[in-house]
């Protein structure tokens, strides 16, 4: 079983280690201790966590799309036709390409907040 510490677990939930600790403390999400002391949580137990959270927080879309990140737009390059987009979602960072037109209706400049919403019949997952 794959374990993380308090650091990691942070990482992949996007909050702070003092977040994480705070849950472990309240009794939010469980840990156990290693053979050095230090608190780790098992995976089962944080992807539970990860995915209970996240369905919390979904708000009803009126779209069959079901991957959404919340970010600031940190640069557009306008073509004659088109747009990059990139958007900073914590830390990922997604690139589309939109119409020129599309983005100009939008407003989309840096600094401005947008989702990217993703729908993808490719996904590839990776292990690090």
């Amino acid at each position: 079983m794959h374990t993380y510490r308090i650091g990691d677990a942070a990482v992949l939930l996007g909050v702070s280690a003092d977040t994480v600790r705070r849950l472990v403390d309240g009794g939010k999400l469980a840990a156990e201790r290693d053979e050095t002391g230090r608190r780790i949580i098992p995976g089962p137990i944080l992807a539970a966590y990860a995915r209970d959270q996240y369905r919390a927080e979904r708000e009803p879309t009126g779209s069959s799309a079901r991957n959404r990140f919340k970010g600031i737009v940190t640069e557009v390059i306008v073509g004659d036709v088109s747009a990059q987009v990139e958007v900073q979602a914590g830390p990922f960072r997604v690139v589309a390409l939109v119409s020129r037109e599309s983005a100009e209706e939008l407003g989309l400049e840096p600094g401005v907040p947008a989702v990217a919403v993703i729908k993808s019949t490719n996904v590839v997952v990776e292990r690090p």
